[in-house]
């Protein structure tokens, strides 16, 4: 099975996005960061109240609204935040082995990718697992890489699919 496709920044970005929702160290980033911080904010409160002259009721009243507001808003902010430093990230060194056009082959002894810069190879018994989003098929390689497949350059994804797995025995 032979195809080929073009990788963009907004691939890659979807892909980091797609990791971070779904992975275990992730999503308890997420809600360490978005549960804990409240509370920091209401021991905050508590010691102004404690330690100065300033009422308790106000204090806890503006705390507590910046608490249910940091809740409510902080994952939008997480999610951006992530998209920014993956750009970052890709702005700053060279990437076209990451982005550009690629040329996959996928055979009885594994999978080749081959680029601009150079090829990589992996046999099967080196792929992890295969997940699907709505517009992405990602064949990971290790627990933080994979080769991201652009639904919009695959002819068939059922098809795909079905040829990976059965190559992974998933």
């Amino acid at each position: 099975m032979e195809f080929e496709y073009e990788l963009t920044e907004e691939d890659v970005v979807a892909f980091n996005l797609y990791h971070v929702k779904n992975s275990k160290v992730g999503k308890h980033s997420l809600q360490w960061q978005r549960f804990v911080s409240p509370l920091i904010f209401f021991l905050f409160a508590y010691f102004l109240s404690v330690f100065t002259d300033m009422a308790r009721g106000p204090l806890f009243i503006a705390f507590g609204l910046t608490a249910i507001l940091w809740i409510i808003l902080y994952p939008k902010y997480f999610y951006f935040h992530i998209t920014r430093q993956v750009r970052k990230m890709l702005k700053e060194g060279k990437n076209e082995g990451l982005i550009g056009e690629h040329s996959m082959k996928m055979n009885k002894a594994g999978i080749s990718d081959k680029t601009s810069m150079g090829e990589t190879q992996v046999q099967w018994g080196g792929i992890q697992r295969m997940i699907e989003d709505a517009d992405y098929i990602y064949i990971y390689t290790s627990t933080v890489s994979a080769y991201i497949l652009p639904k919009r350059h695959v002819y068939s994804a059922d098809g795909l699919k079905a040829y990976v797995e059965k190559r992974i025995k998933l």
